[in-house]
């Protein structure tokens, strides 16, 4: 049966909707039948759908994305969108009572929702491909927002030069996934069937909205509350910003319902894995719950006791149900354990973390010269969650190009090849060394005489994370087939050196792991206290130690044990260590600059130099770079953050005209 379809652009011109992505009225032909999409193309390795499937979805008449909300559609800008708010009637016109009608009708709008997760695509990425030069939705490009990374490209906000933007994807594209999650819940009374199956698709749908809504408060603070959708003429179009402890409230409720109606990860099918779980809603509601808990107690408003609890109790629920673990290599693998030691963080983020067999008798610098998939097989493990219990949230890239959803070339194309995002100094200092200490005040501590010299006797994660001269690749770029600091450090996460040499790389990206509820965990648990039990760091950050280092044969026990004892004797600060753990173990997973944000402590690292190595000439060459007076490269020098206005970002002014300026600017901007 074939059905007209007209999409308004009234009706997409709610509050936070790029008026870019508007299409003036068109009239689509839709193809709505039983099937929606063939089955091939509703596969677990489609729940993330790719730019190629939305239009190819298009183009052969299958229409769930477009139902499901708003596509990704480049239209008319401004002057369209005007006229459409002052000139039509808002009517209703999609042929809705044809699609939401089962269980199958939800599960296919839910799968546009999951094109929103970040991952690491970050030029082609449907939702967040672009823009890196102010603030990047993919999470690793997200640190050099901060301290820990730095790109090619100056960065607005890191070095304090933003200017309030016309428009912005931050605040629209994340309002673009709050309709398409409202219209879900809205159309979703017709819907008959197993009240099992709808339950669990509101649950996803509610997660999304939670996602979307977090993100806003993040940035911008108080944001309008919007839980349905809206037309033209509605009111509630035009609200004033909703106080950010009720849009957090709310956040809290929906993360709630998709706890109790999605499935343990446990008994998620593996036709399904991606898909949201029990764990993702709790887990994310311990992200939240964390953030705005420090950050109300660092910055004296609300109620930090309620929120920090909140933290603690869904971090506690996850940690005593079971359902996860970290990540070892022997979790993942039956084949040969005569691999590197203490290498199980490294392979986290390789493929053996998805179920594939790591190769025998690795050695720690040879990890980046094998080639783990040159034999993977066409089609997905038969348990990722068995292979991984670590995972929690997963952005799903496929197997190989024999079964792709998408492709990304992170870090290679990222960080290696075009320089776009490379670790700091600052970074570096923060791993300790094998005695448990920092520098200068552990034993180990030797001044730097060559690039080496800080990658001895340090935290095993400093050289999982970055790379250093000692590990060959099989790369023919950057020089001598190693990648050497020269005057930046490399990113050696996600690094696959077969992917390398295909210039294409289809590991997937952990937004959610087990590691951070630890960290949640240890870091709420003292905020709220004052304090934290050594029982508490035991099973929380001695635990991350442990895996980094499990045969204790590069560190000393006191490395791998945090006690209130240790700290006491060393003259540490318990919550500076707490905070250190995690800027290390979660080291460019897109959080830190989030964490000096909640921390209010940006006001004082932000402005600092951004550093890259220590300058040895007889290693690097000739190179025409600034040093500061420890002859460290300078990558940027006279930044700045305004504390009265940076730790929240501006609404786009072109939000505040649209809602005849009922929408406020955030102070100083």
């Amino acid at each position: 049966m074939i059905h007209h379809i007209k999409i308004r652009s009234a009706e997409f011109c709610s509050a936070g909707i790029e008026l870019a992505e508007m299409h003036q009225t068109k009239i689509y032909q839709a193809n709505i039948h039983t099937a929606k999409i063939p089955p091939a193309e509703i596969s677990p390795a489609r729940i993330h759908p790719t730019s190629k499937d939305l239009h190819r979805w298009f183009a052969r008449g299958f229409f769930p994305l477009l139902i499901a909300g708003i596509g990704l559609m480049m239209g008319t800008g401004l002057a369209g969108c005007t006229k459409q708010l002052n000139s039509q009637e808002p009517t209703t016109t999609l042929a809705d009572a044809n699609f939401w009608q089962q269980p199958s009708d939800l599960a296919l709008a839910c799968n546009y929702l999951y094109a929103y997760l970040p991952g690491l695509n970050y030029q082609s990425d449907p939702v967040w491909g672009g823009n890196i030069s102010s603030a990047p939705g993919v999470p690793p490009m997200q640190e050099f927002l901060g301290t820990d990374a730095f790109g090619s490209s100056v960065n607005a906000v890191s070095n304090g030069t933003l200017l309030t933007p016309p428009s912005w994807d931050e605040w629209t594209k994340n309002y673009a996934l709050v309709r398409a999650a409202n219209n879900i819940l809205q159309h979703s009374v017709t819907v008959t069937g197993d009240t099992g199956q709808i339950h669990k698709y509101l649950g996803e749908a509610r997660f999304f909205r939670a996602w979307a809504y977090f993100n806003l408060v993040e940035r911008f603070g108080d944001v309008p509350l919007l839980l349905q959708t809206v037309n033209v003429n509605d009111t509630l179009l035009y609200t004033a910003r909703t106080n950010r402890t009720i849009v957090i409230d709310s956040v809290y409720a929906d993360l709630d319902y998709a706890a109790s109606k999605c499935p343990a990860a446990a008994s998620q099918i593996t036709a399904e894995y991606g898909r949201i779980t029990r764990s993702a809603a709790l887990a994310f509601k311990s992200r939240v719950a964390l953030f705005e808990g420090t950050r109300e107690k660092n910055f004296s408003y609300g109620s930090y006791q309620k929120d920090l609890q909140i933290a603690i109790d869904a971090c506690n629920t996850i940690m005593t149900e079971g359902q996860h673990g970290l990540f070892t290599v022997s979790s993942a693998t039956s084949a040969s354990t005569a691999v590197a030691k203490d290498s199980s963080y490294y392979f986290l983020f390789q493929y053996q973390a998805e179920g594939y067999p790591v190769p025998s008798a690795v050695t720690l610098t040879a990890q980046s010269a094998a080639s783990p998939v040159a034999a993977a097989p066409a089609t997905l493990p038969a348990s990722m969650y068995a292979a991984n219990k670590e995972a929690i949230l997963v952005k799903l890239y496929g197997a190989n190009s024999l079964n792709g959803i998408q492709q990304h070339n992170f870090p290679v194309g990222i960080s290696i090849s075009t320089k776009q995002l490379y670790v700091t100094k600052h970074l570096m200092n923060q791993y300790l060394y094998a005695d448990g200490l920092p520098a200068p005040q552990s034993q180990y501590y030797t001044p730097e005489v060559n690039t080496l010299t800080e990658f001895t006797n340090r935290d095993p994660r400093a050289s999982m994370t970055v790379f250093n001269k000692s590990i060959p690749t099989v790369a023919s770029g950057p020089p001598y087939g190693y990648f050497t600091p020269m005057q930046w450090y490399f990113c050696r996460k996600w690094y696959s050196a077969a992917d390398n040499s295909a210039n294409r790389s289809f590991l997937d990206y952990i937004l959610i792991r087990y590691a951070e509820v630890l960290l949640n965990y240890a870091e709420a648990t003292y905020e709220l206290n004052g304090a934290i039990s050594d029982a508490d760091l035991a099973r929380t950050i001695n635990l991350l130690r442990a895996r980094a280092n499990p045969s204790g044969t590069q560190v000393s026990p006191d490395f791998l044990h945090l006690t209130n004892a240790f700290v006491s004797a060393h003259g540490l600060n318990m919550q500076t260590e707490i905070r250190r753990e995690r800027e290390v173990e979660l080291a460019l997973e897109g959080v830190h600059y989030w964490d000096l944000l909640r921390w209010k402590t940006a006001e004082t690292e932000m402005p600092k130099d951004a550093l890259g190595p220590k300058y040895f000439p007889a290693e690097m060459g000739t190179l025409n770079v600034k040093l500061n007076a420890d002859s460290c490269i300078i990558y940027e020098t006279g930044r700045t953050f305004d504390p009265s206005k940076n730790y929240l970002w501006p609404i786009p002014n072109l939000q505040i005209a649209l809602s005849n300026n009922k929408y406020t600017q955030n102070p100083n901007w």
